[in-house]
């Protein structure tokens, strides 16, 4: 069975724990409380196969960032995670993007973009098309969610899987994908 090290990156209060609980326990977290790091595992079945995510909850504190290259590293893909009712968490999106790739030491990786609170309409700083432009842009896929509400929280987690599975490789019925891993192909090899 594959295994999947998934990183939830974003600034700090905009629902990363949230949504990593809502997933495993499907239960929302009504007080902040910041995370240092917490470490989750689920078995799921993504497109009819069966693997197990370990999620990576980290802190979104500045005050932990050394912590937080540990699992950059170590990381298959990313969930970079905004609260639609907070500009400035938006504006961070990019900086943990490009933090990533200087620390893969790579042009792209596997990532998926999150704006978290959707539920919170009245409230809202970052409009829908902000955060699609940016995804555009960054070539990865973008959807909102509530963790409240239970909306688009699977589907967030299981499009990251299926980013890594692209990324990787793994996805036989495409010969490429926007990574640039191509489909092997194999040759024979005759010496006269």
């Amino acid at each position: 069975m594959a295994s999947y090290k998934v990183v939830v990156v974003g600034g700090g209060g905009v629902g990363k724990s949230a949504l990593t609980v809502q997933l495993i326990h499907a239960q929302f977290i009504e007080e902040y409380e910041p995370t240092i790091e917490d470490m989750y595992q689920k078995q799921v079945e993504i497109d009819n196969k069966i693997c197990r995510m370990e999620i990576i909850d980290t802190a979104g504190q500045e005050e932990y960032s050394l912590m937080r290259d540990t699992y950059l590293r170590s990381g298959d893909g990313f969930m970079i995670v905004y609260a639609v009712n907070a500009r400035e968490s938006f504006d961070e999106v990019s900086k943990y993007r490009d933090y990533i790739l200087k620390t893969k030491e790579v042009p792209s990786y596997p990532m998926v973009i999150i704006a978290n609170k959707s539920d919170l309409v009245n409230e809202r700083d970052v409009s829908v098309e902000e955060g699609t432009d940016l995804a555009k842009i960054f070539g990865c896929p973008f959807l909102e969610t509530s963790a409240k509400n239970r909306i688009n929280v699977e589907e967030a987690f299981f499009s990251l899987i299926r980013e890594i599975r692209n990324f990787k490789g793994e996805n036989p019925s495409q010969n490429s994908n926007r990574f640039g891993n191509v489909k092997k192909k194999s040759f024979k090899c005759f010496i006269l």
